[in-house]
């Protein structure tokens, strides 16, 4: 299947994600609300101190909610898309699949978390590696420009690294959670180039959406509280407020998108790829995080 039909062939996970995204800023407006109206009860120093009061409140509300419930959202999407890919056929009841799926293999949920912090440490280094090749082109006009386009390309296209092989987790059901997530891994550095290569495009049109995921919402919101006339603190309310709106528009549209995208170049590539098994050794030794992911691999199957 295509990429855009499985997008629209799962759009139940897109609103269920933008309908989370909403719920969580329509608690976050009422609880804004009462921390306002009690705030204006001691004058503008009452106003300022509730709203740092909400902000560490929110901050937390949503961690809990998005991160986890949101979490196995995603999960069950990955569970689809994997399915669509490999036998190019959508579930019929996806909801169910993508719960059974998760259910039956939640362990590997647990190591994604494990996977994501080695990607955000080979993120890093990609950055760190581009930063090198700007600095050495730093007299050229411009360059500054390129170097931060190029770190913010790489960034969102491995993104979705622990997605990509969690779902490759999901579809071999006959290996351990942690060897599947460890060989998932491996592939998706090993076909790098390919992966980065495709989601170029992709990753220049969500830059785009992303754009537009943040600026309207800003101007709908501050348009709204500057014709209520409620001065500074209201505008600083309205920003907030637009920024969540925003992240449930993004989080909903564009990362489902993307993560549609980048799991189609991964799981038709991972098939035909054959495991150069070396690095391994170079993924431990950049990540410590793998390192200890492998180990529990070996721990799973002592002949690794």
């Amino acid at each position: 299947m295509k990429a855009k039909d499985i997008y629209f062939g799962t759009m139940k996970f897109v609103w269920i994600k933008l309908g989370m995204g909403v719920a969580v800023m329509l608690a976050g407006a009422i609880l804004l609300a009462l921390f306002m109206l009690l705030g204006s009860l001691f004058g503008d120093a009452g106003l300022s101190i509730m709203l740092i009061v909400w902000i560490v409140c929110f901050e937390v509300i949503y961690k809990v909610f998005m991160y986890y419930f949101g979490y196995l959202i995603k999960a069950g999407h990955v569970a689809v898309i994997a399915e669509a890919v490999t036998t190019g056929k959508l579930p019929e009841n996806q909801f169910e699949y993508g719960k059974e799926m998760v259910k039956s293999r939640f362990a590997a949920s647990n190591v994604y978390f494990v996977v994501d912090r080695l990607v955000s440490g080979a993120v890093s280094q990609l950055k760190k590696a581009v930063g090198k090749i700007g600095g050495m082109l730093d007299a050229i006009p411009g360059m500054d420009v390129v170097t931060k386009f190029l770190q913010t390309f790489i960034s969102i296209a491995l993104g979705y690294v622990d997605e990509c092989c969690l779902g490759y987790c999901f579809i071999k059901k006959e290996e351990g959670a942690f060897k599947a997530s460890c060989d998932g891994v491996v592939i998706y550095f090993q076909n790098a180039k390919k992966l980065l290569k495709d989601a170029a495009i992709t990753t220049i049109v969500v830059m785009i959406g992303t754009f537009l995921c943040w600026t309207v919402p800003f101007a709908l919101f501050g348009v709204i509280f500057r014709a209520f006339d409620l001065g500074t603190i209201g505008m600083i309310c309205a920003f907030l407020l637009a920024l969540i709106f925003a992240l449930a528009l993004k989080v909903a549209f564009i990362d489902s998108w993307m993560l549609v995208k980048m799991m189609v170049s991964y799981m038709e590539a991972a098939p035909s790829t054959q495991i150069t098994y070396d690095l391994y050794d170079k993924l431990c030794k950049l990540s410590g995080k793998f390192k200890e992911l492998f180990g529990k691999a070996k721990e799973e199957n002592p002949a690794l």
